[in-house]
Protein backbone atom coordinates (compact mmCIF):
# COMPACT_ATOMS: atom_id res chain seq x y z
CA UNK A 1 0.00 0.00 0.00
CA UNK A 2 3.11 2.53 0.77
CA UNK A 3 3.87 2.30 -2.95
CA UNK A 4 0.40 3.08 -4.32
CA UNK A 5 -0.16 5.34 -0.95
CA UNK A 6 3.10 7.77 -1.84
CA UNK A 7 2.55 7.68 -5.58
CA UNK A 8 -1.11 8.80 -5.34
CA UNK A 9 0.16 11.73 -2.85
CA UNK A 10 2.77 12.94 -5.92
CA UNK A 11 -0.19 12.71 -8.37
CA UNK A 12 -2.45 14.79 -6.47
CA UNK A 13 0.67 17.41 -5.71
CA UNK A 14 1.44 17.44 -9.70
CA UNK A 15 -2.17 17.83 -10.69
CA UNK A 16 -2.35 21.02 -8.84
CA UNK A 17 0.80 22.29 -9.23
CA UNK A 18 0.16 21.87 -13.17
CA UNK A 19 -2.88 23.81 -12.61
CA UNK A 20 -1.64 27.22 -10.75
CA UNK A 21 2.56 26.55 -10.21
CA UNK A 22 3.98 24.71 -7.39
CA UNK A 23 4.91 27.73 -5.43
CA UNK A 24 1.02 28.78 -5.39
CA UNK A 25 0.00 25.59 -4.05
CA UNK A 26 2.29 24.92 -1.37
CA UNK A 27 1.88 28.60 0.11
CA UNK A 28 -1.96 27.43 0.31
CA UNK A 29 -1.71 25.52 3.96
CA UNK A 30 0.59 28.50 4.78
CA UNK A 31 -2.16 30.97 4.59
CA UNK A 32 -4.48 28.91 6.59
CA UNK A 33 -1.78 28.73 9.24
CA UNK A 34 -1.28 32.80 9.03
CA UNK A 35 -4.97 33.10 8.98
CA UNK A 36 -5.12 31.16 12.40
CA UNK A 37 -1.94 32.71 13.63
CA UNK A 38 -3.82 36.14 13.47
CA UNK A 39 -7.10 35.05 14.53
CA UNK A 40 -6.00 34.11 17.75
CA UNK A 41 -4.70 37.27 18.45
CA UNK A 42 -9.02 38.70 17.92
CA UNK A 43 -9.82 36.05 20.82
CA UNK A 44 -9.79 38.73 23.91
CA UNK A 45 -11.72 41.39 21.68
CA UNK A 46 -14.25 39.45 20.57
CA UNK A 47 -14.84 37.82 24.30
CA UNK A 48 -17.45 40.66 25.06
CA UNK A 49 -19.79 39.62 22.31
CA UNK A 50 -18.76 35.27 21.51
CA UNK A 51 -17.56 33.84 24.94
CA UNK A 52 -14.88 30.81 24.11
CA UNK A 53 -17.08 28.10 24.29
CA UNK A 54 -19.02 29.44 21.91
CA UNK A 55 -16.25 30.17 19.46
CA UNK A 56 -14.95 26.62 20.22
CA UNK A 57 -18.79 25.05 18.88
CA UNK A 58 -18.38 27.57 15.38
CA UNK A 59 -14.77 26.21 14.66
CA UNK A 60 -15.93 22.29 15.34
CA UNK A 61 -18.71 23.27 13.36
CA UNK A 62 -16.73 24.91 10.08
CA UNK A 63 -14.53 21.49 10.47
CA UNK A 64 -17.55 18.58 10.66
CA UNK A 65 -19.03 20.55 7.98
CA UNK A 66 -15.65 20.44 5.92
CA UNK A 67 -15.88 16.47 6.62
CA UNK A 68 -19.29 16.15 5.53
CA UNK A 69 -18.03 18.36 2.01
CA UNK A 70 -15.55 16.43 1.02
CA UNK A 71 -16.24 13.07 2.17
CA UNK A 72 -18.97 11.48 -0.01
CA UNK A 73 -16.58 8.91 -1.33
CA UNK A 74 -19.52 6.78 -1.80
CA UNK A 75 -20.72 8.91 -4.81
CA UNK A 76 -16.78 10.38 -5.60
CA UNK A 77 -15.62 6.83 -5.51
CA UNK A 78 -17.06 5.10 -8.99
CA UNK A 79 -16.60 8.40 -10.92
CA UNK A 80 -12.51 7.96 -9.88
CA UNK A 81 -12.46 3.94 -10.11
CA UNK A 82 -14.34 4.35 -13.71
CA UNK A 83 -12.27 7.14 -15.04
CA UNK A 84 -15.64 9.75 -15.78
CA UNK A 85 -13.43 12.01 -13.51
CA UNK A 86 -13.40 14.96 -16.18
CA UNK A 87 -10.33 14.02 -18.87
CA UNK A 88 -8.39 12.55 -15.75
CA UNK A 89 -6.92 9.59 -15.94
CA UNK A 90 -6.45 8.78 -11.69
CA UNK A 91 -4.14 6.03 -10.84
CA UNK A 92 -7.48 4.66 -8.88
CA UNK A 93 -8.26 3.31 -12.22
CA UNK A 94 -4.93 0.91 -12.12
CA UNK A 95 -7.58 -1.64 -10.84
CA UNK A 96 -8.21 -1.89 -14.53
CA UNK A 97 -4.57 -2.71 -14.86
CA UNK A 98 -2.42 -4.28 -11.77
CA UNK A 99 -2.91 -7.18 -9.93
CA UNK A 100 -5.08 -4.88 -7.01
CA UNK A 101 -8.38 -5.44 -5.81
CA UNK A 102 -10.82 -2.47 -6.57
CA UNK A 103 -11.52 -1.96 -2.45
CA UNK A 104 -7.77 -2.01 -2.08
CA UNK A 105 -7.27 0.96 -4.21
CA UNK A 106 -10.26 2.69 -3.09
CA UNK A 107 -9.45 2.17 0.68
CA UNK A 108 -5.99 3.79 -0.32
CA UNK A 109 -7.21 6.71 -2.48
CA UNK A 110 -9.67 7.47 0.55
CA UNK A 111 -6.54 7.49 3.21
CA UNK A 112 -4.68 9.63 0.47
CA UNK A 113 -7.35 11.69 0.79
CA UNK A 114 -7.83 12.25 4.31
CA UNK A 115 -3.82 13.21 4.87
CA UNK A 116 -4.19 15.66 2.12
CA UNK A 117 -7.02 17.56 3.23
CA UNK A 118 -5.40 17.08 7.07
CA UNK A 119 -2.37 19.17 6.10
CA UNK A 120 -4.10 21.56 3.41
CA UNK A 121 -6.53 22.65 6.56
CA UNK A 122 -6.64 21.23 10.12
CA UNK A 123 -2.80 20.67 11.01
CA UNK A 124 -2.19 24.50 9.36
CA UNK A 125 -4.86 25.78 11.64
CA UNK A 126 -3.69 24.14 14.75
CA UNK A 127 -0.41 25.39 13.83
CA UNK A 128 -0.95 28.95 13.81
CA UNK A 129 -2.88 28.80 16.81
CA UNK A 130 0.00 27.08 18.82
CA UNK A 131 2.46 29.82 17.77
CA UNK A 132 0.33 32.73 18.21
CA UNK A 133 -0.55 31.10 21.81
CA UNK A 134 3.10 31.34 22.52
CA UNK A 135 3.25 34.74 21.67
CA UNK A 136 -0.28 35.87 24.04
CA UNK A 137 0.44 33.31 26.74
CA UNK A 138 -2.51 30.58 26.12
CA UNK A 139 -2.29 27.54 27.57
CA UNK A 140 -0.42 25.27 25.08
CA UNK A 141 -2.79 22.16 25.76
CA UNK A 142 -5.73 24.21 24.64
CA UNK A 143 -4.14 24.69 20.82
CA UNK A 144 -2.99 20.96 21.32
CA UNK A 145 -6.10 19.70 22.14
CA UNK A 146 -7.85 22.06 19.47
CA UNK A 147 -5.97 20.41 17.36
CA UNK A 148 -7.00 16.94 18.17
CA UNK A 149 -10.56 17.37 18.49
CA UNK A 150 -10.50 19.45 15.17
CA UNK A 151 -9.07 16.55 13.51
CA UNK A 152 -11.71 14.03 14.94
CA UNK A 153 -14.58 16.62 13.72
CA UNK A 154 -13.45 16.36 10.37
CA UNK A 155 -13.17 12.86 10.25
CA UNK A 156 -16.26 12.04 11.96
CA UNK A 157 -17.53 14.45 9.09
CA UNK A 158 -16.19 12.76 6.44
CA UNK A 159 -16.91 9.24 7.99
CA UNK A 160 -20.27 9.77 8.69
CA UNK A 161 -20.65 11.11 5.17
CA UNK A 162 -18.81 8.51 3.46
CA UNK A 163 -21.22 5.54 4.95
CA UNK A 164 -24.32 7.20 4.22
CA UNK A 165 -23.19 8.17 0.44
CA UNK A 166 -21.88 4.87 0.10
CA UNK A 167 -25.97 3.66 1.67
CA UNK A 168 -27.09 5.69 -1.04
CA UNK A 169 -24.82 3.88 -4.11
CA UNK A 170 -26.94 0.67 -2.56
CA UNK A 171 -30.18 1.89 -1.89
CA UNK A 172 -31.66 5.78 -1.92
CA UNK A 173 -34.72 4.32 0.41
CA UNK A 174 -32.50 2.75 2.91
CA UNK A 175 -30.97 5.87 2.98
CA UNK A 176 -34.25 7.77 3.44
CA UNK A 177 -34.84 5.44 6.23
CA UNK A 178 -31.60 6.14 8.35
CA UNK A 179 -32.08 9.87 8.14
CA UNK A 180 -36.15 9.47 8.98
CA UNK A 181 -34.91 7.81 12.30
CA UNK A 182 -31.55 10.07 12.72
CA UNK A 183 -34.46 13.22 12.60
CA UNK A 184 -36.86 11.22 14.85
CA UNK A 185 -33.92 10.06 17.46
CA UNK A 186 -32.78 13.48 17.12
CA UNK A 187 -36.28 15.12 17.73
CA UNK A 188 -37.18 12.48 21.21
CA UNK A 189 -34.02 13.75 22.47
CA UNK A 190 -34.96 17.68 21.66
CA UNK A 191 -38.12 17.30 23.06
CA UNK A 192 -38.11 15.00 26.02
CA UNK A 193 -34.86 15.81 27.49
CA UNK A 194 -34.43 19.21 26.33
CA UNK A 195 -30.49 18.52 24.67
CA UNK A 196 -29.62 19.73 21.43
CA UNK A 197 -28.14 16.33 19.87
CA UNK A 198 -25.38 19.17 18.56
CA UNK A 199 -24.08 19.44 22.30
CA UNK A 200 -23.41 15.36 22.47
CA UNK A 201 -21.02 15.76 19.09
CA UNK A 202 -17.85 13.63 20.60
CA UNK A 203 -15.36 15.83 19.64
CA UNK A 204 -17.20 18.40 21.02
CA UNK A 205 -17.46 16.30 24.55
CA UNK A 206 -13.38 15.53 23.94
CA UNK A 207 -12.61 18.93 23.92
CA UNK A 208 -14.84 19.94 27.07
CA UNK A 209 -13.24 16.86 28.30
CA UNK A 210 -10.58 15.24 27.60
CA UNK A 211 -10.71 11.64 29.36
CA UNK A 212 -10.38 7.97 28.34
CA UNK A 213 -14.15 7.32 28.21
CA UNK A 214 -14.54 10.56 25.34
CA UNK A 215 -11.83 9.65 23.53
CA UNK A 216 -12.72 6.35 23.24
CA UNK A 217 -16.30 7.03 22.24
CA UNK A 218 -15.04 9.68 19.30
CA UNK A 219 -12.98 6.56 18.08
CA UNK A 220 -15.88 4.82 17.63
CA UNK A 221 -18.15 7.28 15.68
CA UNK A 222 -15.29 7.65 13.36
CA UNK A 223 -13.92 3.94 13.06
CA UNK A 224 -17.25 2.19 13.03
CA UNK A 225 -19.13 4.29 10.00
CA UNK A 226 -15.88 3.88 8.13
CA UNK A 227 -15.49 0.26 8.27
CA UNK A 228 -19.36 0.15 7.37
CA UNK A 229 -18.57 2.11 4.45
CA UNK A 230 -15.92 0.14 3.39
CA UNK A 231 -17.51 -3.20 3.27
CA UNK A 232 -20.77 -1.74 1.47
CA UNK A 233 -18.77 -0.21 -1.11
CA UNK A 234 -18.84 -1.78 -4.49
CA UNK A 235 -17.45 -0.25 -7.43
CA UNK A 236 -19.14 -0.19 -10.50
CA UNK A 237 -16.97 -2.81 -12.70
CA UNK A 238 -19.82 -3.88 -14.60
CA UNK A 239 -19.81 -3.61 -18.65
CA UNK A 240 -23.02 -2.64 -18.95
CA UNK A 241 -24.17 -0.18 -21.28
CA UNK A 242 -27.24 2.12 -20.31
CA UNK A 243 -29.38 3.85 -23.14
CA UNK A 244 -31.81 6.56 -22.21
CA UNK A 245 -34.82 8.10 -24.28
CA UNK A 246 -33.47 11.34 -26.58
CA UNK A 247 -34.64 13.83 -23.98
CA UNK A 248 -32.19 16.54 -25.56
CA UNK A 249 -34.47 17.61 -28.00
CA UNK A 250 -37.74 18.45 -26.20
CA UNK A 251 -35.93 19.56 -23.59
CA UNK A 252 -34.18 22.16 -25.78
CA UNK A 253 -37.43 23.16 -27.47
CA UNK A 254 -39.35 23.46 -23.78
CA UNK A 255 -36.61 25.88 -23.05
CA UNK A 256 -35.74 27.55 -25.99
CA UNK A 257 -36.50 31.00 -24.50
CA UNK A 258 -33.59 30.43 -21.99
CA UNK A 259 -30.14 31.72 -23.32
CA UNK A 260 -27.80 28.55 -24.72
CA UNK A 261 -30.02 26.29 -24.01
CA UNK A 262 -28.23 23.01 -25.67
CA UNK A 263 -25.37 23.28 -23.85
CA UNK A 264 -27.16 24.15 -20.84
CA UNK A 265 -29.93 20.95 -21.05
CA UNK A 266 -26.63 18.77 -21.99
CA UNK A 267 -25.49 20.04 -18.43
CA UNK A 268 -28.83 19.46 -17.13
CA UNK A 269 -28.61 15.68 -18.06
CA UNK A 270 -25.15 15.20 -17.08
CA UNK A 271 -26.30 15.65 -13.78
CA UNK A 272 -29.49 13.64 -13.57
CA UNK A 273 -28.15 10.79 -15.50
CA UNK A 274 -24.98 10.76 -13.25
CA UNK A 275 -27.05 10.83 -10.15
CA UNK A 276 -25.40 13.81 -9.03
CA UNK A 277 -27.85 16.16 -8.65
CA UNK A 278 -29.82 13.70 -5.52
CA UNK A 279 -26.78 12.86 -4.25
CA UNK A 280 -25.22 16.49 -4.41
CA UNK A 281 -28.07 18.03 -2.83
CA UNK A 282 -28.42 15.50 0.49
CA UNK A 283 -24.42 15.09 0.75
CA UNK A 284 -23.08 18.40 -0.23
CA UNK A 285 -26.06 20.85 0.48
CA UNK A 286 -28.85 19.68 3.06
CA UNK A 287 -26.90 17.44 5.84
CA UNK A 288 -23.96 19.79 5.71
CA UNK A 289 -26.48 22.86 6.31
CA UNK A 290 -29.13 20.63 9.16
CA UNK A 291 -26.00 20.02 10.65
CA UNK A 292 -24.80 23.65 10.94
CA UNK A 293 -28.05 24.45 12.08
CA UNK A 294 -28.13 22.79 15.02
CA UNK A 295 -24.56 23.91 16.03
CA UNK A 296 -25.27 27.24 15.52
CA UNK A 297 -28.39 26.58 18.05
CA UNK A 298 -26.35 26.04 20.51
CA UNK A 299 -25.87 29.77 20.47
CA UNK A 300 -29.12 30.93 21.28
CA UNK A 301 -28.48 31.56 24.41
CA UNK A 302 -26.01 34.32 23.83
CA UNK A 303 -27.37 35.33 20.31
CA UNK A 304 -31.06 36.09 19.62
CA UNK A 305 -32.90 33.50 17.31
CA UNK A 306 -33.26 36.26 14.38
CA UNK A 307 -29.53 36.50 13.92
CA UNK A 308 -28.65 33.32 14.23
CA UNK A 309 -30.88 32.81 10.79
CA UNK A 310 -29.73 35.42 8.71
CA UNK A 311 -25.96 34.32 9.72
CA UNK A 312 -27.67 30.65 8.78
CA UNK A 313 -29.13 32.76 5.85
CA UNK A 314 -25.14 33.89 4.73
CA UNK A 315 -23.98 30.46 5.29
CA UNK A 316 -26.24 28.74 2.98
CA UNK A 317 -25.72 31.03 0.54
CA UNK A 318 -21.94 30.50 0.45
CA UNK A 319 -22.80 26.76 0.62
CA UNK A 320 -25.85 26.93 -2.27
CA UNK A 321 -22.26 28.95 -4.48
CA UNK A 322 -20.92 25.37 -4.42
CA UNK A 323 -23.42 24.18 -7.21
CA UNK A 324 -21.73 25.55 -9.64
CA UNK A 325 -18.81 23.35 -8.75
CA UNK A 326 -21.73 20.36 -9.39
CA UNK A 327 -22.16 21.64 -12.68
CA UNK A 328 -18.76 22.17 -14.15
CA UNK A 329 -17.13 18.72 -12.38
CA UNK A 330 -18.17 16.90 -15.08
CA UNK A 331 -16.09 18.18 -18.26
CA UNK A 332 -13.54 20.68 -19.09
CA UNK A 333 -13.08 23.17 -21.46
CA UNK A 334 -11.40 21.31 -23.81
CA UNK A 335 -14.24 19.69 -24.90
CA UNK A 336 -15.54 22.88 -26.15
CA UNK A 337 -12.62 23.85 -28.03
CA UNK A 338 -14.36 21.78 -31.07
CA UNK A 339 -16.92 23.29 -30.79
CA UNK A 340 -17.77 27.28 -32.49
CA UNK A 341 -18.65 28.73 -28.74
CA UNK A 342 -16.24 30.69 -26.42
CA UNK A 343 -15.42 30.42 -23.23
CA UNK A 344 -18.17 33.17 -21.99
CA UNK A 345 -20.61 31.30 -23.79
CA UNK A 346 -20.16 28.10 -21.88
CA UNK A 347 -19.76 30.12 -18.23
CA UNK A 348 -23.01 31.58 -19.39
CA UNK A 349 -25.17 28.59 -19.66
CA UNK A 350 -23.53 27.20 -16.79
CA UNK A 351 -24.73 30.52 -14.79
CA UNK A 352 -28.27 29.94 -16.45
CA UNK A 353 -28.83 26.27 -15.17
CA UNK A 354 -26.98 27.50 -11.31
CA UNK A 355 -29.90 29.96 -11.46
CA UNK A 356 -32.17 27.63 -12.00
CA UNK A 357 -31.06 25.13 -8.93
CA UNK A 358 -31.18 28.16 -6.77
CA UNK A 359 -34.80 27.04 -6.34
CA UNK A 360 -33.82 24.34 -3.68
CA UNK A 361 -31.85 26.65 -1.33
CA UNK A 362 -34.62 29.38 -1.41
CA UNK A 363 -37.11 26.65 -0.12
CA UNK A 364 -34.74 24.69 2.29
CA UNK A 365 -34.15 28.66 3.82
CA UNK A 366 -37.68 29.31 3.48
CA UNK A 367 -38.68 25.87 5.61
CA UNK A 368 -35.73 27.16 7.86
CA UNK A 369 -37.51 30.50 8.42
CA UNK A 370 -40.77 29.10 9.60
CA UNK A 371 -39.39 26.28 11.62
CA UNK A 372 -37.75 29.01 13.42
CA UNK A 373 -40.92 30.95 14.05
CA UNK A 374 -40.03 33.70 12.00
CA UNK A 375 -41.91 33.45 8.73
CA UNK A 376 -42.41 37.42 9.32
CA UNK A 377 -38.80 38.14 7.87
CA UNK A 378 -38.98 35.21 4.99
CA UNK A 379 -38.22 37.43 2.33
CA UNK A 380 -35.19 39.57 3.47
CA UNK A 381 -33.73 36.02 4.50
CA UNK A 382 -34.16 35.26 1.08
CA UNK A 383 -33.22 38.09 -0.96
CA UNK A 384 -29.92 37.52 1.32
CA UNK A 385 -29.41 34.06 0.53
CA UNK A 386 -29.62 34.50 -2.88
CA UNK A 387 -27.36 37.96 -3.35
CA UNK A 388 -24.81 35.83 -1.30
CA UNK A 389 -25.52 33.10 -3.44
CA UNK A 390 -24.66 34.88 -7.07
CA UNK A 391 -22.48 37.17 -5.82
CA UNK A 392 -19.72 34.39 -4.51
CA UNK A 393 -20.56 32.46 -7.54
CA UNK A 394 -19.22 35.74 -9.36
CA UNK A 395 -16.61 36.06 -7.48
CA UNK A 396 -15.52 31.97 -8.14
CA UNK A 397 -15.91 32.63 -11.83
CA UNK A 398 -13.99 35.94 -12.38
CA UNK A 399 -11.14 33.34 -9.50
CA UNK A 400 -11.54 29.97 -11.52
CA UNK A 401 -13.49 29.88 -14.59
CA UNK A 402 -14.22 26.57 -15.57
CA UNK A 403 -12.45 24.72 -12.73
CA UNK A 404 -13.14 25.65 -9.66
CA UNK A 405 -12.81 22.93 -7.45
CA UNK A 406 -8.86 22.51 -8.47
CA UNK A 407 -7.96 26.63 -8.59
CA UNK A 408 -9.41 27.22 -5.46
CA UNK A 409 -6.15 25.60 -3.67
CA UNK A 410 -4.32 28.46 -4.87
CA UNK A 411 -3.30 30.69 -2.11
CA UNK A 412 -3.48 33.79 -4.73
CA UNK A 413 -6.85 32.78 -5.14
CA UNK A 414 -8.02 31.67 -1.44
CA UNK A 415 -6.59 35.49 -0.36
CA UNK A 416 -8.71 37.11 -2.77
CA UNK A 417 -11.42 35.03 -2.03
CA UNK A 418 -11.57 35.12 2.19
CA UNK A 419 -11.50 38.57 1.35
CA UNK A 420 -14.23 39.56 -1.24
CA UNK A 421 -16.82 37.07 0.31
CA UNK A 422 -15.01 37.90 4.20
CA UNK A 423 -16.07 41.95 3.65
CA UNK A 424 -19.89 41.37 2.22
CA UNK A 425 -20.53 39.05 5.33
CA UNK A 426 -18.82 41.21 8.09
CA UNK A 427 -20.88 43.85 6.66
CA UNK A 428 -24.38 42.30 6.47
CA UNK A 429 -23.74 40.80 9.39
CA UNK A 430 -23.35 44.41 11.36
CA UNK A 431 -26.68 45.42 9.17
CA UNK A 432 -29.04 42.49 10.17
CA UNK A 433 -28.08 42.90 13.42
CA UNK A 434 -29.10 46.37 13.84
CA UNK A 435 -32.38 45.84 11.41
CA UNK A 436 -33.20 42.43 9.88
CA UNK A 437 -34.84 44.11 7.00
CA UNK A 438 -31.50 45.37 5.73
CA UNK A 439 -31.00 42.25 4.18
CA UNK A 440 -33.32 42.90 1.73
CA UNK A 441 -30.17 45.64 0.68
CA UNK A 442 -27.96 42.28 -0.33
CA UNK A 443 -29.65 43.01 -3.75
CA UNK A 444 -27.12 45.45 -4.36
CA UNK A 445 -24.61 42.58 -4.38
CA UNK A 446 -26.00 42.03 -8.23
CA UNK A 447 -24.23 45.10 -8.83
CA UNK A 448 -20.29 43.58 -7.98
CA UNK A 449 -21.53 40.69 -9.54
CA UNK A 450 -22.22 41.42 -12.43
CA UNK A 451 -19.15 43.28 -12.50
CA UNK A 452 -16.99 40.13 -11.63
CA UNK A 453 -18.86 38.33 -13.85
CA UNK A 454 -17.70 40.57 -16.63
CA UNK A 455 -14.18 40.54 -15.86
CA UNK A 456 -14.36 36.53 -15.57
CA UNK A 457 -15.33 36.53 -19.32
CA UNK A 458 -12.82 38.64 -20.26
CA UNK A 459 -10.26 36.98 -18.11
CA UNK A 460 -11.11 33.58 -19.17
CA UNK A 461 -11.70 34.39 -23.44
CA UNK A 462 -8.03 35.29 -22.86
CA UNK A 463 -6.78 32.45 -21.04
CA UNK A 464 -8.35 30.20 -23.90
CA UNK A 465 -6.49 32.07 -26.49
CA UNK A 466 -3.07 31.68 -24.60
CA UNK A 467 -2.91 36.15 -24.30
CA UNK A 468 -3.56 36.64 -20.50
Amino acid sequence: MSGLFLNMIKEEWRIHSTMFGSLNFALFPVLICAIGFMGTFLIPLIQNTLTLTDLVILIHANYLMLGLMVGAFGLLGNEVMNRRFGQASLLAYSARTLPLTPRYIFLTFVLKDTLYYFFLWILPLGAGFFIASLVIGIDLMIPLRLLVTLTFSFLSGMSCIFFLSTVYERSARLLGIILVLSGLIGSFYTIYYGINPASLFPALLLFTTFNVKNLFLTLLTLIIPFIAALLLYSPDTRNTTKIYENKMKPLIHRLRFIPYPSLMVKDMLDLWRSGSIIGQVIFSFFVPLVVIWFFLSLLDEYISILQLLFTFAMITGIIASTMYTWITMFDSLSIYTVLPVDVPVVIKSKITLFSLLQVIPALFISGICLFAGEGAYLFPVLVLTLSVSFYVLAVMIWLTGLSPSVLVYSARVMVLYFLLIGLILAIFSSLTMINPWSGIGAVLLFIPAYEFIKLGFRRWDRVEQGIF
